[in-house]
């Protein structure tokens, strides 16, 4: 890899030489401005607006413009005598905890790689002692015709350098978020955490950009001839009108898509009316009390056939013994008879007390039977 700049760390007293090398590139597709009628190229040229023409590189130099117009010409002379120690060092100037850096004032990155043989030591020195602090340092440096802010650290067995913004560079968001109130409500935070933990972690290998793969195919197209592919149709959208509905969607479209099972079984998720202030029940839940009451239904309806048959079996026991009972006193009544009628002889007075007997038994059986009747009227 070429570097961009070459200088030295300053690192105490320790100085290492190292050489500046761009740690990051860009893939973006470039275009180049045509004349639409004959695709010849669009070029700016480098005109001396005094002398009205073209002028090379080597003519061109640096100057400042005073507010007042006046142009006042800097040689790269200039530049090399600045009288500031970062002109050709990177000066380590404090050792921070990396959560002190705000990532708004990260930018450029760079590789500083060691100058020679001479280096390797204090290189690796440096890299070892971050490593061991788990801090990072920060430094300033001078780089195209400004001094700048940056950021040491370590990665791999290699020291990277962040080019970081001056704190007076990075704007305050004043005015940027919302200035109503807004109420937040627990289910809500329950939900967006759920929608977090489906997502879950991506490896940034995995990523790419399919914006300028899309594009590749349409120049490969082109060039070939050929009808460029059509742009898929847009997802059908529309103003979320239920905050809790599209969180709970977004939950179930991440599981769908990442294949996971719903915690607890499959969850049913419902949108909810605009009048609703508190979330319906899960599916689970609700499917829970509906087998509760299911079970609690079939385990009433076996009860009541069992009282009802229970009944009809007391029922039919009363109207058996009912009539063991009437039938007995019948044959009580034909032995007394014999007796009688063995002692007195009588035939006449023998029929009489069975007729007495069968009369004062028969209001028995039908007490008896009237008592049991509503009692299986109140177990039907």
């Amino acid at each position: 890899m070429r570097s961009i700049w070459n200088g030295a760390i300053s690192f105490g007293l320790v100085s290492i030489p190292i050489k500046l090398v761009n740690a990051t590139e860009s893939h973006a597709i470039s275009f180049r401005q045509i004349h639409t009628e004959d695709n010849g190229r669009i070029r700016y040229r480098k005109v001396c607006e005094l002398e009205e023409r073209e002028v090379g590189q080597a003519e061109i130099g640096k100057a400042y413009e005073d507010a007042d117009g006046t142009i006042i010409p800097i040689t790269d002379e200039d530049l090399s005598h600045l009288p500031i120690p970062t002109a050709r060092t990177i000066e380590i100037v404090a050792f921070v905890p990396g959560d002190r850096i705000d990532p708004l004032q990260m930018g450029s990155a760079y590789y500083l790689a060691a100058g020679g043989a001479p280096a390797a030591k204090p290189y690796a020195l440096l890299r070892e002692a971050l490593k061991r602090s788990d801090k990072v340092a920060v430094a300033k440096f001078a780089l195209r015709g400004r001094e700048r802010l940056g950021m040491l650290r370590v990665v791999g067995e290699a020291i990277v350098m962040h080019g970081l913004l001056w704190p007076d560079e990075v704007r305050t968001p004043e005015g940027v978020a919302p200035d109503t109130d807004v109420t937040i409500r627990d289910k809500e935070l329950d939900l967006a955490d759920a929608l977090m933990d489906t997502l879950g972690e991506v490896d940034l290998d995995d990523l790419h950009d399919e914006y300028r793969e899309a594009l590749e195919e349409v120049i490969a197209a082109k060039a070939a001839g050929e009808a460029p592919p059509e742009a898929p149709a847009p997802a059908a959208g529309g103003q979320v009108l239920d905050l809790m509905a599209a969180l709970e969607n977004s939950v179930r479209a991440a599981r769908e898509q990442r294949g996971a099972p719903a915690p607890g079984g499959e969850a049913e998720v419902r949108p909810l009316s605009r009048g609703r202030t508190a979330p319906k029940e899960t599916g689970g839940k609700k499917s829970t009390s509906t087998t509760r009451k299911t079970a609690a239904a079939k385990k009433t309806a076996p009860a009541r056939k069992s009282t009802s048959k229970a009944t009809a079996k007391a029922t039919s026991g009363t109207k058996k013994t009912a009539t063991a009972k009437t039938t007995t006193p019948k044959s009580a009544t034909a032995k007394s008879g014999t007796a009688k009628s063995g002692t007195s002889g009588d035939p006449a007075r023998s029929t009489a007390a069975t007729k007495k007997a069968t009369a004062a038994k028969a209001p028995t059986a039908k007490a008896t039977t009237a008592k049991k009747t509503p009692s299986r009227k109140r177990s039907a």
